[in-house]
């Protein structure tokens, strides 16, 4: 063979050699745009492009609208004030009242205690009567404790206290505590035969109890060893 042969046939050779590596890179060019198809397919996330949203600008405020604005202002600034106002004076009245309530509590019995000095002075009267007694006579100081009892009862009924007479009475459990029961012929089953302990009452108010003896009926034996 001759030498422009063997020529032809490497230009030959080299022609199908490139020709078969640009068909190799077609084909996997290919093959690549079509796995991206299919991974876009599929929900893979595409690459993030810029997003331009276009802002709107609001117009400016006309002079009516201004004058609008400036009044709704001047109206919640007045309304921040008195409410400011307001919570500042039921402040106040919160720590008033709670004083008050405080005093209330401390000198709850400074009425009584008034009613009752001028009996503590007729006690001291009393006694410095009785010591400055020549005889030191029991009928002085009777006469003292006397007084002092009478102005004492007197202060407890005008403030409202009152004595509960129990004796002779019916049984009321609601302000009588029987200390005791006595049987008897001379009273009926349930009648207080003696009050042992005075109670009282303070106006509609149960202060204390009266302690009383109740009657109770006498056993048929006991009856007949009577008669």
């Amino acid at each position: 063979m001759s030498s422009e042969g063997k020529e032809e046939n490497q230009k030959a050779n080299h022609i199908e050699i490139t020709d078969s590596e640009e068909k190799d890179t077609s084909i996997q060019a290919e093959s690549e745009q079509e796995s991206q198809a299919l991974g876009q397919a599929e929900g893979e996330p595409e690459p993030d492009e810029p997003v331009t949203e276009e802002e709107e600008e609001l117009p400016p405020p006309t002079p009516g609208e201004l004058k609008e604005l400036r009044q709704q202002a001047a109206k919640a600034e007045e309304y921040y004030d008195r409410l400011q106002r307001q919570v500042a004076e039921a402040d106040n009245l919160r720590k008033r009242l709670a004083k008050e309530k405080q005093d209330a509590i401390r000198y709850a019995n400074e009425s009584l205690i008034e009613e009752l000095l001028p009996t503590m002075d007729s006690f001291e009267m009393a006694i410095s009567a009785v010591r400055n007694s020549d005889d030191n006579s029991i009928d002085s100081l009777k006469t003292g404790i006397e007084m002092v009892y009478t102005q004492l009862k007197r202060t407890l009924q005008e403030i409202g206290v009152t004595e509960i007479d129990a004796t002779g009475q019916a049984f009321d459990p609601s302000q009588h505590e029987a200390m005791s029961r006595k049987k008897t012929d001379e009273a009926e089953e349930g009648t207080v035969l003696e009050q042992t302990r005075k109670g009282y009452r303070l106006r509609d108010r149960l202060l204390r109890a009266a302690s009383v003896v109740v009657a109770t009926p006498l056993d048929d034996a006991e009856e007949e060893t009577e008669q």
